[in-house]
């Protein structure tokens, strides 16, 4: 019983490091470290659109996949 209650209190402890910001914004810089040092990184930039022509990106897919 001892042993099952600590299983859970370390794993509640390990999943709940971070908020869901932090660990999902690989461009931002966790907001506990930006008070020790400055952050040398830029910012990601706008988002740009890859694929104009839906119809090439699946050829370009159905290439891949038959390979």
């Amino acid at each position: 019983m001892v042993r099952a209650l600590f299983v859970v209190v370390i794993a509640a402890g390990v999943a709940g490091c971070g908020t869901v910001k932090e660990k999902t914004a690989p461009c931002k810089r966790p907001a506990n470290l930006t008070s020790y040092a400055a952050d040398p990184r830029q910012e990601c930039g706008p988002m740009s659109y890859v694929n104009g022509d839906p119809a090439t990106a699946m050829a370009a897919i159905k290439a891949m996949a038959t390979q």
